[in-house]
């Protein structure tokens, strides 16, 4: 009875001194000293609500934020108190990436476990870790019946009021726009309550936080957010809703990445919590650029001689892929999908081939080719007998746990068959280029596809390309379909120089280039030659100028080559402003690439030398602009 009383009492001196902050014995705290994490719960011990808040250089950038859990079986709500805290420890990891911003990830956080208690005597583990870019955490809980099903979940991000925050409307395609917000509604649909992951949060000047998750392990849903009941008050909802477990179950990893727009930029956090590659032979999986059927022709792949055209002009851009896109099952005029690898083939050209995922909009064909496991492995086989080095699947159904379930299926069967994969109408990225290496790019944006469907991108678009390297861009490869030079069914009014610039500002192991081959053989000889020499991977990243909406200039190094680009996000001229200095190349020569006098022409300036006194860079660019620069 008496160690019963001390184990008590100790839990409510714990509470009490996290709650009155008049200790930081158990914050949590970033290896730099920036980032603070506090776990509080009433201050009198009494069971209560448990949150947490964060704190970046002293100043508090989110409010008391609830944590908390409820199952069919055990409630973690309103009913807690701290029971302990773990001594912090170091976890430091260091891995490399094949695909992506940086090829070699290095990272180290502090962590600490917090065991809450419900007035029940059950047990509700929050594991933190804090970055020196961010905060991770996740539940951990031990069932108590033979099934048990997660119900809900309580965790919520406090804002501080008026804070301007870029985020979507939540879509299960997630292509939708990040508008700017500084009250939590659409100014046009004042309704909406539901929001997409990632969410840009800027509660301090100069001080952003992108919301969003980690590490989907098979049985876990997908979550969003949902702000109806606080406009300010972000609670997580999960995508379904009740979740099956038994044992011990962890959630996936909640994320915050904080700090400046180049912390969030230039953060690798979402690979950095995921599970490490399941794929030990990796050579099979190359990055590159890739022609694309669809975007000019508002069609599929059904005409065999308009596919030819396009692994002819893979072949004469020196791409390495071509994408064979949906009604290849139903191709004519000359040959059919047979015909049509060999061909690419016979050209020293890889084919990619499309899929309908055939669990949400059975539409185009083929379907029902990869849902059950017997014909998966039968379609991949046959496809790597072919020749085909990948398959893009697109039209998936949104976030629950049989579509999480799905992917996973997807990604693990392919390794045999050394089957690269890209997803289209799908979620977003939470890791999986890590654990899977093999899946090389998702979509989950609103991209230039779009000016196929509705004008709506035609005057949004410059915007929107200088919002997404802060937003969808951040958490993993986004296949956007750079490039558009002229005109689909909608037209673009972005210049050159910004269409230009998307390839390397937006990141996607796989790029597809949507144009007709005809505007890719007229362009300019050194812009010709920048597209068939321009990576997909990164060894490095960094932002050198930016703010959401308004303008982006992002620089990316493949070995010892610098490719610097920028856009202007808005309708007036503007130049922008940057520093060369950290990126070493004094005694370089750089290539510009700028807009023309007209916004469908090039200005070009080929090797100019770098000297100490050229460190600063002022490039002018037209209304909805951009350029890129090239230094080696």
């Amino acid at each position: 009875m008496f160690m019963n009383l001390l184990r008590k009492t100790w839990g409510i001196v714990i509470a009490v001194i996290i709650s009155s902050c008049h200790s930081a014995t158990f914050d949590t705290i970033s290896p730099d000293g920036a980032l603070k994490v506090g776990v509080v719960t009433t201050k009198d011990g009494d069971y209560g609500k448990a949150a947490f808040v964060v704190h970046y250089k002293g100043d508090s950038i989110l409010f008391r934020s609830e944590l908390g859990l409820e199952t069919d079986a055990q409630k973690f709500a309103g009913n807690l108190r701290l029971k302990s805290v773990s001594e912090p420890k170091s976890v430091i990891d260091d891995y490399r990436m094949i695909t992506g911003k940086r090829s070699h990830c290095v990272n180290e956080a502090s962590e600490r476990v917090y065991s809450l208690e419900n007035n029940e005597g059950q047990t509700l583990e929050v594991t933190f870790r804090v970055y020196n870019d961010g905060i991770a955490f996740k539940y951990g809980l031990k069932a108590i019946s033979d099934e048990e099903h997660i119900i809900n979940e309580y965790t919520a991000y406090a804002l501080p009021q008026g804070s301007k925050r870029w985020i979507q409307q939540y879509d299960p395609g997630y292509e939708k726009f990040f508008p700017l917000s500084t009250d939590g509604k659409l100014a046009n649909r004042p309704e909406v309550d539901l929001w997409g992951y990632p969410a840009l949060i800027e509660p301090r000047d100069s001080v952003f936080v992108l919301i969003t998750e980690a590490n989907i392990r098979r049985g876990h849903c997908g979550s969003f957010l949902y702000n109806g009941d606080n406009r300010d008050n972000y609670q997580v909802r999960l995508g379904d809703k009740k979740l099956a477990f038994s044992g011990v179950w962890e959630s996936p990893w909640r994320l915050l990445i904080a700090g400046s727009l180049a912390d969030i930029t230039e953060s690798t956090l979402v690979t950095d919590v995921s599970d490490p590659s399941k794929v030990e032979d990796t050579e099979w999986i190359k990055p590159g650029m890739v022609s694309w059927i669809y975007w000019a022709y508002n069609h599929g792949s059904q005409d065999y001689q308009i596919v030819k055209e396009y692994i002819d002009l893979a072949v004469k851009m020196k791409w390495p892929y071509d994408l064979i896109d949906w009604e290849w099952d139903v191709m004519r005029n000359g040959g059919n999908i047979q015909d049509a690898v060999k061909y690419a083939l016979s050209q020293g050209v890889k084919p990619l081939v499309w899929y309908n995922s055939s669990t949400n909009w059975i539409g185009p064909g083929p379907l029902f080719r990869l849902n059950k496991k017997a014909d998966r492995e039968k379609e991949y086989k046959w496809l790597s007998d072919m020749g085909v080095a990948g398959i893009k699947v697109d039209l998936f159904s949104g976030d629950s746990v049989s579509t999480m379930n799905y992917y996973i299926d997807l990604l693990e069967d392919a390794v045999k068959y050394k089957l690269m994969l890209n997803f289209h109408g799908a979620t977003i990225p939470r890791g999986w280029q890590r654990t899977y290496p093999h899946m090389m790019s998702v979509e989950g944006v609103y991209g230039a596809e779009w000016y196929n469907n509705t004008p709506v991108l035609t005057n949004r678009a410059a915007e929107h390309n200088a919002t997404l390297p802060f937003t969808r861009n951040v958490v993993g490869p986004m296949d956007y379909t750079p490039g558009t030079f002229s005109d689909s069914q909608h037209p673009h009014i972005t210049s050159y120089g910004h269409e230009l610039a998307l390839p390397i500002i937006f990141e996607s192991a796989l790029q597809h280039m949507p144009d007709r081959p005809s505007v890719y053989y007229d362009m300019p000889e050194p812009v010709k030659k920048l597209l068939s020499d321009l990576p997909t991977a990164w060894d490095d990243t960094k932002l050198l100028a930016g703010y959401p909406g308004m303008e982006v200039v992002m620089a990316r190094r493949k070995g010892d080559v610098w490719y610097i680009a920028g856009i202007n996000g808005t309708n007036k001229p503007r130049t922008l402003c940057f520093l060369l200095k950290d990126l070493s190349v004094v005694g370089k020569k750089i290539t510009l690439f700028e807009d023309g006098i007209y916004d469908r022409s090039f200005t070009i300036a080929e090797d100019l030398p770098l000297s100490e006194d050229e460190m600063s860079l002022e490039i002018k660019c037209l209304p909805r602009g951009g350029f890129v620069a090239v230094i080696k």
